[in-house]
C-alpha cells in the first residue's frame, strides 16, 4: 500500500476522479433520502451531487488528454493514511442536520486532499487544476448557503420544520408516550390489588417490580416487531422498542418504588400507598402535558381522558385487592 506522496501524477488524478464520483453518489443518496419529507433540502444536495459529477468529468477529460482512456483501479482504501468515508449513509438515524455536518466534513477533506496533491506534483498544469479544485471545495460552504437561499424560503423552511417535528414525534415521542401510558396505567391494578390484599410493602413492591419489568419487555417487543419503519417512516424498530420498553418500565416503577418503605416503620403501608398515589397523579399530569405539547391535544381534554382511565384502573385494583 502506497502513501499519497508515493503515487504518480496519473494515479493521483485517477484517485481524484474516484473521490469525486463517490462524493457525488453520497450527495445523491442524501437527496433521494430527503426527497419524501424535505424536498427543498433534497434539491440542494442534488445540485451538490451535480457539481461533484462536473468535477469528475473535468478531471476525466484532463486525464484522457494526458494519460489516455484507461483508469487504474485505485481507491481511497488503497492509499495509506488517506481519508476514508465511514458508511454513515447506512445509518437509519441520519437526519437532515447530520447530513449537512457530514457534507461540511466531506468538503474539508476533499480540499485538503487537493492541497496535498498540488504540493507534490511537478507539473504546472496539474498543480493549477488541483489548486482550483481545492478552492472550489472550500467554496462549497458558500455555494451551499447560496443554494439554501435559492431553495429555502420562509414557507419552505416552515414546512420542513413541520416535517422534522412530525418525524421526531413518530420516531421518539409516540413510542415513549405509549410506553409511559401503559406503564403508568396498566400496572396500577396489579400493584394496588397486591397492596390492599397483603398490606405488606415488600410483597407489594415485588409484584409492582415484576409487573413493571414484564410490561416493559412486552411493550418493547410489541413496538419493535409491529412496524419495521420502512413504510411508515417511524425509524429504527430497535430504537423505538428500547424507548417504549424503558418508558413502560419507568412508568410502572414510579409508583412501585414507594413500597420500598420498610414494614417496620409506623404506618408504613399507609405512607407508601399515599406516596404511590401522589406519584400516580404526577405521572398522569406528565402524560397529559406530553400529549398537549406534541400531539396538539388540549390539556384539559388530555388530562380528563388519562385521569379517568387511570382512576378506573386504580379503583379496579383496590376493589379486587380488598375483596
Amino acid at each position: 500500500m502506497k502513501s499519497l506522496s508515493e503515487l504518480s501524477e496519473r494515479e493521483v488524478v485517477a484517485l481524484a476522479i474516484a473521490n469525486e464520483e463517490e462524493d457525488s453518489r453520497i450527495y445523491q443518496a442524501f437527496a433521494d433520502r430527503l426527497r419524501p419529507d424535505f424536498p427543498a433540502s433534497a434539491d440542494i444536495f442534488a445540485e451538490m451531487a451535480d457539481e461533484e459529477r462536473d468535477h469528475r468529468n473535468s478531471l476525466y477529460d484532463f486525464y484522457r488528454s494526458r494519460f489516455g482512456e484507461h483508469l487504474p483501479p485505485i481507491r481511497r482504501e488503497d492509499v495509506r493514511g488517506f481519508l476514508k468515508r465511514r458508511a454513515f449513509w447506512w445509518s437509519p438515524h441520519l437526519d437532515l442536520d447530520k447530513m449537512r455536518r457530514e457534507a461540511e466534513v466531506m468538503e474539508l477533506q476533499a480540499a485538503n486532499f487537493y492541497d496535498k496533491a498540488a504540493q507534490q506534483t511537478l507539473d504546472v498544469g496539474v498543480r493549477e487544476l488541483f489548486t482550483k479544485l481545492a478552492e472550489v471545495e472550500r467554496g462549497h460552504e458558500r455555494k451551499a448557503n447560496e443554494l439554501h437561499e435559492a431553495h429555502l424560503n420562509e414557507n419552505v423552511e416552515a414546512a420542513e420544520e413541520h416535517a422534522r417535528r412530525k418525524l421526531f414525534v413518530l420516531q421518539y415521542v409516540q413510542p415513549g408516550l405509549a410506553g409511559l401510558i401503559d406503564g403508568s396505567v396498566s400496572t396500577l391494578a396489579p400493584l394496588f390489588a397486591a397492596a390492599f390484599a397483603t398490606q405488606n410493602n415488600w410483597e407489594t413492591f415485588l409484584v409492582g417490580l415484576a409487573a413493571s419489568v414484564g410490561a416493559g419487555i412486552s411493550m418493547g417487543l410489541t413496538e419493535a416487531l409491529s412496524d419495521d419503519g420502512a413504510i411508515t417512516g417511524r425509524g429504527s424498530p430497535l430504537i423505538r422498542g428500547i424507548i417504549c420498553g424503558l418508558m413502560t418500565a419507568v412508568g410502572g416503577l414510579g409508583h412501585t418504588l414507594p413500597y420500598l418503605i420498610p414494614d417496620s416503620w409506623p404506618n408504613a403501608f399507609l405512607l407508601a400507598t399515599a406516596i404511590a398515589s401522589l406519584v400516580v397523579a404526577v405521572e398522569l399530569v406528565a402524560i397529559s402535558w406530553v400529549r398537549t405539547k406534541y400531539m396538539d391535544t388540549p390539556f384539559l381534554r388530555a388530562a380528563f381522558q388519562v385521569i379517568v382511565g387511570g382512576v378506573l384502573v386504580l379503583l379496579a385494583g383496590i376493589f379486587i385487592g380488598s375483596a
